[in-house]
């Protein structure tokens, strides 16, 4: 390693957010596989958006025979950061020969961060024909967590079309009415991607609780 590579390594830990941002920038542009090691370490602490989604970038800049086994490392690590990072950058590469590595532990991790990251990844690699398993599997979290994270797995299912409308029909005749909310509410945005996603989920509300025929007449 040459002393610019020591220089670029040690920036990229830098305490100014904007030093941090240039060097994994200047990295990524060297795309040089000497700074595999740094870039994925360096994922799993960065506390800021943009320089993790630069660091991310600069994997993606690395061949993929290189990269991808050391991201297929860090989705078992016990950081959450590194398994939401790890998940991120595999959507950035859109290999699918990776699909398999979105298991059923990461789709439904504890750390919602993880599990939300788990879902687009999963969405964007999910080979033709597995669509409806995959459906199925993420129905499973309908109604956990805030509105953020209940948001984001609206997206995925939304973003699975026409596949995701059978398990979001039977999941809006579910006996929790948290998941039936999230079901309907999700299914509205399904038909109509523009509706908003709290008038949905409002309208959802009315329905579950007053019934279908009450709550379409008071909306």
């Amino acid at each position: 390693m040459t002393a610019q590579h020591t220089r670029l390594g040690q920036a990229m830990g830098a305490e100014d957010t904007s030093v941090r941002l240039q060097a994994a920038m200047a990295v990524g542009s060297r795309a040089d596989p000497v700074f595999l090691d740094a870039l994925v370490e360096r994922c799993a602490v960065e506390p800021d958006f943009f320089v993790r989604d630069m660091l991310s970038w600069a994997l993606t800049r690395l061949p993929p025979d290189t990269t991808l086994p050391r991201l297929r490392e860090e989705l078992g690590s016990g950081c959450g950061q590194a398994r939401s990072q790890a998940l991120h950058t595999l959507s950035k590469v859109g290999d699918k020969g990776t699909w398999g590595w979105i298991t059923r532990d990461l789709l439904r991790d504890d750390d919602d961060e993880v599990a939300r990251t788990a879902w687009r990844t999963a969405v964007v690699l999910v080979p033709e024909g597995e669509e409806r398993a995959l459906a199925d599997e993420l129905v499973r979290q309908l109604g956990r967590g805030d509105r953020d994270v209940r948001l984001s797995l609206s997206r995925a299912l939304v973003d699975l079309g026409e596949q995701s409308r059978p398990a979001l029909e039977r999941a809006a005749r579910h006996p929790e009415p948290a998941v039936a909310v999230h079901a309907r509410a999700t299914e509205s945005l399904r038909r109509d991607p523009e509706a908003g996603f709290d008038a949905a989920v409002e309208e959802a509300r009315r329905t579950v609780v007053l019934g279908p025929q009450r709550g379409t007449a008071e909306a």
